[in-house]
């Protein structure tokens, strides 16, 4: 093949995932397979379970996106996988295995990290994204504002100084005894309830671009409790719909004024959370009052892939080369350029 061919993994948490990307941008194959019907008993993810799901499963899923991409090692140029943030036992487990398979097929191997691979998944679907602009990475383990200097180029404008915001959607959804994820089932039922029920927003952080979720988890949760001493029934539509009604107002006033303060001209979501319904469209509507371009992935892109770990390994590798074999996994790796 002429292009570049990336084989890609991705194994930071619950998703065993392999891609393989032309140049990039152009998709052959996105193979992701889940592990949330073992862990959902459990109510998240167990991060021993977790590691051996991913020993199980990556072998296949290498060889179904191969198949599927219709490639074979003497096409791929290029193997991508996370090496953090993330659990350190899948991590271990993905960046063994892509340093192993670029040694045996003679290629370079580069290291992504996770929260660069969110931002990625954006320049997938469009291509015609430019920086500078600003990022909001929303998931299960992080919650950050970025400004996109450039493409590899990141400086933390803020982050939660507690839980992530997908964390407090699991946490509230299983207190409000919804089951496992918690995002997707809120994001269900809270169209069908009204957000009028006061919960307790802290200003603490006002005027920063951090942000705090705890607080607000923990008024849920104290209300639970209160109704359940009580006697009295919860409406949880009612809950559901104010509850991410308030989450999604902080992400968005955070957002939106860095937006205004760096001067940029769009404003990209990404991230698991980046799939809820209400932040997707309020974003998008406040993006156009204020005249500003608004983007996000598809809705696979959005969770855990290896597209966005091949399309960030891709970027990565023409910047700044190879990484070395010597790359180790970290749990807590923070983007370059970070302040």
């Amino acid at each position: 093949m002429a292009c570049d061919v990336v084989l890609a993994l991705e194994t930071s948490c619950d998703e065993t995932a392999a891609a393989v990307l032309a140049d990039g941008r152009r998709v052959l194959s996105n193979v992701v397979a889940t592990q949330l019907q073992r862990h959902r008993p459990f109510g998240g993810v167990v991060p021993e379970l977790a590691a051996r799901c991913h020993l199980e499963a990556f072998l296949p899923v290498v060889r179904e996106a191969l198949q599927q991409a219709g490639v074979g090692p003497r096409d791929i140029t290029l193997v991508a996988a996370t090496h953090g943030p993330g659990l350190i036992g899948g991590l271990l487990i993905g960046l063994t295995a892509a340093k192993g398979l670029a040694l045996a097929w003679d290629c370079p191997f580069v290291g992504v990290n996770h929260i660069e691979g969110h931002i990625s998944a954006n320049f997938i679907a469009h291509p015609e994204i430019e920086p500078p602009f600003i990022c909001l990475t929303v998931s299960g383990g992080h919650t950050d504002l970025l400004y996109g200097e450039a493409f590899g180029k990141y400086r933390l404008l803020g982050r939660t100084r507690d839980d992530a915001a997908g964390e407090a959607f699991d946490k509230v959804a299983r207190a409000m005894g919804l089951g496992y994820p918690g995002g997707p089932v809120i994001d269900q039922l809270a169209p069908t309830g009204q957000a009028n029920i006061p919960l307790v927003r802290s200003d603490a952080l006002a005027g920063t671009y951090d942000f705090s979720f705890s607080g607000l988890k923990t008024a849920v949760i104290n209300l639970l409790h209160r109704a359940q001493q009580q006697g009295v029934a919860v409406n949880l539509p009612d809950l559901a719909a104010s509850f991410q009604r308030a989450v999604v107002d902080q992400l968005l006033e955070r957002t939106f004024r860095a937006a205004a303060e760096y001067r940029v001209k769009c404003v990209l979501l990404s991230g698991g959370v980046a799939a809820n319904r209400e932040l997707r469209t309020r974003c998008l509507e406040q993006g156009e009052a204020m005249g500003l371009r608004v983007y996000y992935p598809p809705l696979e892109y959005c969770t855990d892939n290896a597209a966005m770990v091949a399309a960030a390994g891709y970027l990565r590798h023409r910047q700044a080369g190879a990484s070395s074999l010597g790359l180790p996994a970290v749990p807590n790796l923070k983007l370059e350029y970070d302040q």
